[in-house]
């Protein structure tokens, strides 16, 4: 679906890249598997790890707002939010998602969904108590930047690779995946060898969520015309997030990769297993921008 959100074509080859990296891996693991597991056993791996992904794509929307115990609120309940929301969906030419508000103090929003069509942005409460509506507008404009490029879509495709691995990693032993006439041998070099895929397909997905985070953030900063919102918006959010208690951020953890800023952040060490960019390097990408539009940051 074309929509006016501007694209990058950096950042857009660089995804692809890695989408390109995560096929050379898939095909490779496959013929590994084809070669030195028995045949039988295969499609069953492959038959489930496709069930969970289209499980996940189709359920997530579903899991992700009962997860964050999400209730949709309506024109009447909520007319600032739905004025930003549909003014953007105007600008963007898009269809208009389902809106969702759920009480917590921390301060973020997530969009989820299988298509445009079938999909829904939720803010917390504390968000909206924190921002201004020119910053709101730029974090909504993000989580719209997500449903407009399929993002949920493109991140299930992606990680499918990484489940199948997983699979053989956790329950390989079940499915009996090796060739057991030939030894233990045969059988520890898949476990050993599902091991390492499914990490580096993991890293692979780590660093496309890191580019679709970037690619929403400059997409919502043009097409707001207000790189400036959107970067104060962040700064705020991080700034927040340090006072939130280390429980209930814990809480919403399994939703990371989902929400706007995440809940928690790793150490330095960790930045390659990291879901987000860095706030440092959000906040570069957006004085450039600024720098496009002529407007100081």
């Amino acid at each position: 679906m074309a929509t006016r959100f501007i694209k990058d074509s950096g950042l857009t080859s660089r995804m692809a890249l890695v989408m390109a990296l995560l096929a050379v891996l898939y095909l490779a693991f496959m013929a590994f598997l084809i070669v030195n597991t028995s045949v039988a056993y295969t499609p069953v791996i492959i038959v489930l790890a496709g069930a969970f992904a289209v499980g996940q794509w189709y359920f997530s929307e579903k899991i992700a707002l009962a997860a964050m115990r999400a209730r949709e609120v309506s024109p009447q309940q909520a007319p600032e939010l739905h004025g930003m929301i549909d003014r953007l969906c105007a600008l963007a030419d898009m269809p208009k998602p389902r809106v969702y508000v759920t009480d917590m103090d921390m301060p973020n929003a997530f969009a989820t969904g299988r298509s445009p069509a079938h999909s829904s942005v939720c803010v917390t409460t504390g968000i909206m108590r924190r921002l201004n509506a020119e910053e709101l507008e730029g974090v909504l404009a993000h989580e719209l930047s997500h449903v407009a490029h399929r993002d949920v879509a493109v991140m299930t495709v992606a990680s499918f690779l990484g489940v199948i691995a997983g699979l053989i990693t956790r329950w390989g032993l079940y499915f009996g995946g090796g060739r057991r006439d030939s030894g233990a041998l045969p059988f520890l070099v898949i476990w050993l060898v599902s091991m390492v895929v499914a990490a580096v397909s993991f890293l692979l997905t780590r660093i496309l969520s890191r580019y679709r985070e970037l690619c929403a953030d400059r997409s919502a900063a043009f097409l707001t015309g207000q790189p400036s919102a959107l970067a104060s918006a962040l700064t705020k959010i991080s700034g927040d997030m340090a006072r939130i208690p280390t429980r209930d951020l814990r809480q919403a953890e399994p939703l990371n990769a989902f929400f706007f800023a995440p809940a928690l952040k790793g150490a330095s060490l960790n930045s390659l297993f990291a879901s987000h960019p860095p706030l440092e390097k959000r906040l570069d990408q957006l004085a450039r921008v600024s720098a496009e539009l002529g407007r100081p940051l």
